[in-house]
Parts: structure tokens; sequence; C-alpha cells
């Protein structure tokens, strides 16, 4: 085989799809959040607005936040000595896990190097652990859910987005007595809308099933303490498993679930994959320290008034040089109704280039592009 050939023709299926992936090289300036610097390929810079980051709030230059990476770093050193099955396992996770688990009102905690594992991990698993098991999934879960339900093997049923109806109508045709999950999302944020928590936490109670939310897009934005749109919604208590990111609200990386005692033992004593270094924690672990108490901070993005993505020429808006208000790139309307994407502060600044998702995919055809990215990229 001429494996050169292979490689050259899988990277030009992607050109031609439009799929192919053009990463760009930005270094974000602390205390100038959202701007950066675009490092072209020819050496060349240019100040520019990014749009499209998830680093919603601005956390990951709060200084509460690095004080607690430092202290980390100086009393520990940089390396946690090994995987948490081993010797890896320290004083931060355990904080961590337990500051998580109180955030969703749950008993125990378990940290992932990401939510993507996490939600791959865990689904996964939970076939393992309840034989039989049928996993009803929303048509519209992220990949990672999508791939959890898939490599675990074992039955599984696709509602229609968002459709009770339809859920109902899978649920009634299955034995009353095979154990049951459904998974979805609180906030779809390809699509900018909301999942029916209570009335999908009705049907499980009603037919025996377990509940499992993706709440990446929505804890440290919404709820009074910020967990999520289950905790706005009073439901919070009606989910068995909840799903987030630190990635996004929190400001840097790492994915965690949350649920019974009984329940996060069995997933870290079975799941492949969970493991996050020990600075992480430490830092994450800042983040929901300075954000729950703040509710506010949650709340200022909502006074301001949606706008359309500026144009590339465009003067920037977004977060002045030193200010560390939330700014909240993308809102989420009730199921159905997309959002707008960005809302804007309007300080004055210099004209700068914008960087929006659209971007990243510079010879992505439009008929590629969900409604939402449609809205972002201003095609």
């Amino acid at each position: 085989m001429d494996y050169e050939a292979a490689l050259d023709a899988s990277l030009q299926r992607l050109h031609d799809e439009g799929r192919y992936r053009t990463f760009i090289d930005i270094e974000r300036r602390k205390g100038h959040y959202p701007q950066a610097v675009w490092r072209r390929p020819d050496g060349t810079e240019r100040d520019i607005t990014v749009w499209c980051g998830n680093d919603y709030l601005g956390m990951g230059q709060h200084p509460e936040v690095l004080a607690a990476m430092h202290e980390a770093l100086d009393a520990t050193g940089a390396g946690s000595g090994g995987t948490r099955n081993i010797s890896g396992t320290t004083v931060y996770h355990k904080r961590l896990e337990a500051e998580l688990a109180d955030l969703h009102g749950k008993e125990a905690a378990l940290v992932f190097s990401s939510a993507y594992i996490a939600n791959d991990a865990t689904l996964s698993t939970l076939r393992t652990i309840f034989p039989g098991l049928i996993i009803y999934s929303d048509a519209l879960n992220h990949a990672s859910m999508i791939e959890g339900v898939r490599r675990g093997g074992g039955a599984k049923r696709i509602f229609r987005h968002n459709d009770v109806a339809h859920l109902r109508e899978l649920l009634e045709a299955d034995d009353p007595a095979a154990p049951k999950l459904i998974a979805f999302e609180s906030i779809y944020s390809m699509d900018g809308d909301f999942g029916p928590i209570r009335e999908i936490c009705d049907l499980a109670q009603e037919f025996g099933a377990l509940t499992y939310i993706d709440e990446v897009h929505a804890v440290g934005m919404y709820g009074p303490r910020g967990a999520g749109v289950a905790e706005r919604d009073g439901q919070m208590h009606r989910i068995d498993i909840i799903n987030a990111t630190l990635a996004k609200a929190y400001g840097v990386f790492g994915g965690y679930i949350a649920a019974s005692a009984r329940m996060v033992d069995a997933i870290r004593s079975y799941a492949p994959g969970f493991d996050l270094h020990h600075l992480a924690a430490a830092r994450r672990r800042g983040r929901c320290r300075c954000l729950r108490p703040h509710p506010q901070d949650r709340a200022a993005p909502a006074r301001r008034p949606a706008t359309p993505c500026p144009d590339p020429e465009d003067a920037a808006q977004g977060a002045g040089p030193a200010d560390h208000r939330p700014w909240q790139p993308h809102r989420a309307r009730p199921c159905g109704q997309p959002g707008p994407l960005q809302d804007a502060v309007g300080h004055a600044a210099g004209t700068v280039w914008n960087l929006r998702p659209a971007d990243q995919f510079p010879d992505r055809s439009a008929r590629h592009r969900t409604p939402a990215l449609h809205a972002l990229a201003g095609a």
C-alpha cells in the first residue's frame, strides 16, 4: 500500500468537503479579555477580538483563580506523581470534587480531563453497571454523548430533538422492567435552545428511568449559584447524573460528573479515562469558589442588549482592557428558538479583526454551517 498517497487522499477529501481544520495561532493577554494577538503564518501580528471563545466570563484571567494555581504550584511542584489509580490522587482533586458535588447538591463528583471524556466514559460504562440498559438519546446530543452511547453497545433509542411526545412513544414501546436512561442537554449550543428538563424528568419518573444531563454550556452561567439550567428551573434534584465542564465559564479545561456517592463510586471503579492534573484541579476549585458567591456576575450579561456579530473591519465590541465584567458570547432561548450568539458591552476601542468560528474553517461552504454558525459568521 502507498501510505503517503492514502494520507494525501484523506486530507484532500476534507478539503473537498469543506471540513479541513485550520488552526489559528493566537495569544491571549491577561487583563485584555476577550482581545488577543493573532500570529499569522508569515510572522506578522494583528490585534483581534475572539468572539468564538468558551471562556464566557473571563475567569481564565481572574486574579483569585490564578493565585490558587500559583499556590498549588509553589506548595507541591508541577507533577502529581502518577495517575489517580496509583499515586496521583491529591488533596486538590478531593477538594475540587467536594466543591463540585456541593455546587450541584449531590453526594459526590468525579473529575475527568475533559467533559468529552466524562460523557464518553460515563455513558459507555453505565452499560456494564446496568446490563440490558436502554439509552434514550436526544437527536442533537453532543458528539461525546453519541460516542459514549455507541461505544457502550446495547440498545439505544434516538428521540426527535426536544420532542417529549416522541420520547414517550419510545418509552412505552419497551419492556417496563428494562433499565432505562434518558440522556439530553440543558443547552444545545449549536441550535441555541434549552432542553425540556421538567418534562423529561416527569417521563423518567413515570417510566422508572435514570436521567443524564449535559450542562457544559450552562454551569457558571445559570442558576443562583451557577450550577446550571437545572438549578435555575428547580429540577437539579431530579437529575441522576450531571455532566459539566470546567473549560467554558470556569475558564480552563477539564470535566466532571456529579451524582450519588454510589453512582460515582461505580463509575470511578469501572470507567477508563478519568484523570486530571492536580494544578488544574486547584485552579478549577478557585473558579468555583470565585463564581458561586457572586450571582450578579452571571446576571450582568443578561442586562446588555443583544447585537449581531460585527463586521471584521468594524470597531471591537467586548470587555475593556482591564475590565473583568462577565462577557457572554451566546444566549439560549426557549425550546426551538435560536438565540443571539453574542452580546456587546460597547466600549471604545480601535479597529480589530474579529475571530469567529467560521474562520477556523476557511474553505467550509455555507451548507456545512448550522443556523447558529450562520448568525455568528455573518453568512
